[in-house]
């Protein structure tokens, strides 16, 4: 099975793979039959050697790689459209051309996972392995989206928090839920249980707004 997950929402990203492991039985004999690959520098006949290999005491081997789509993400500025584009991806692949009649041959023991940031559309091996692959991409949440997953977080822990308290901390955080997911624990044990406000918010995680601004200006140089 391949599951392909992407996305500058690293947080999410990190549950879903979670989740995986935790449908895939005991924990700690997968614990022993996982292995976590660089994708920046890995071979395909590296990759079917670990996908390969047999499980150990254990119905299923877990293989994550990490960074494999981001090698072949095309540079900005320099995208091509058009009848030779589709040649000059194909050139980039080398050695991965192969990887689509590998992947329907894994064997069913293997969980194959590639791990990766912000890809674009135009990834010449994302575009070859999707139609194989279990598929999710985890944007940054902003906005509705952002504001939903809050108030759910906070449901989630057995909370209650006002929508003012909601609208406060996707502006000081945005959308950072490993930070989100922090402050969110703070505010629940200072309230003790009792029904997060803006009050809350501004006396607790004021600070983010000022350490935010780091990001912020690598995002505007980018």
């Amino acid at each position: 099975m391949l599951y392909i997950f992407y996305g500058q929402d690293d947080f999410s990203l990190y549950q879903a793979v979670e989740a995986i492991k935790n449908s895939l039985g005991d924990h700690e004999m997968l614990a022993v039959n996982t292995t976590s690959l660089d994708g920046q520098h890995l071979t395909l006949n590296e990759l079917r050697d670990k996908c390969n290999a047999a499980p150990f005491l254990s119905p299923h081997r877990l293989v994550i790689v990490n960074g494999l789509l981001q090698r072949f993400e095309p540079r900005r500025g320099r995208l091509r459209v058009g009848k030779h584009a589709n040649a000059e991806f194909q050139g980039k692949l080398g050695e991965w051309q192969g990887v689509v009649s590998y992947i329907k041959q894994i064997p069913v023991t293997t969980v194959l996972i590639l791990v990766d940031g912000k890809i674009s559309g135009y990834n010449p091996l994302l575009k070859k392995l999707l139609p194989l692959a279990e598929a999710k991409t985890f944007p940054l949440l902003r906005g509705k989206s952002l504001r939903a997953w809050i108030q759910q977080r906070v449901s989630n822990e057995d909370g209650r928090i006002t929508s003012q308290a909601v609208n406060s901390l996707a502006e000081l955080i945005g959308g950072n839920l490993w930070a989100m997911s922090n402050e969110i624990q703070k505010l629940l044990l200072y309230t003790q249980r009792r029904s997060i406000d803006e009050d809350d918010v501004r006396q607790l995680v004021s600070y983010a707004q000022e350490a935010s601004i780091f990001p912020l200006v690598d995002a505007i140089l980018e």
